[in-house]
């Protein structure tokens, strides 16, 4: 398993720190972004963590897929290779 992982459905006024944070439940977060428009600046409503192992992502799959976060149910789930 892949120790990044997707998360959608984001509030739009949620940020990087926001997310970090919350993901620290599940274990160590190695890194945490928000994805915004490069134009405007505005959140795109999703974004990236990534979990220090395979466990805790595995870990944070579990605990946060499907729970509401600021007012929105969060989609987690292991991300995908970007395509090139």
């Amino acid at each position: 398993m892949n120790n990044k992982l997707y998360v959608g459905n984001l509030n739009y006024d949620v940020k990087g720190e926001q997310l970090e944070e919350l993901f620290s439940q599940a274990g160590k977060v190695l890194s945490a972004v928000v994805i915004t428009d490069k134009y405007s600046g505005r959140s795109k409503g999703f974004g990236f963590v990534e979990m220090s192992s395979a466990e805790e992502a595995k870990k944070a799959i579990e605990t946060f897929n499907g729970k509401d976060f600021e007012g929105r149910n969060l989609t987690v789930n292991e991300a995908r290779p970007q395509k090139v």
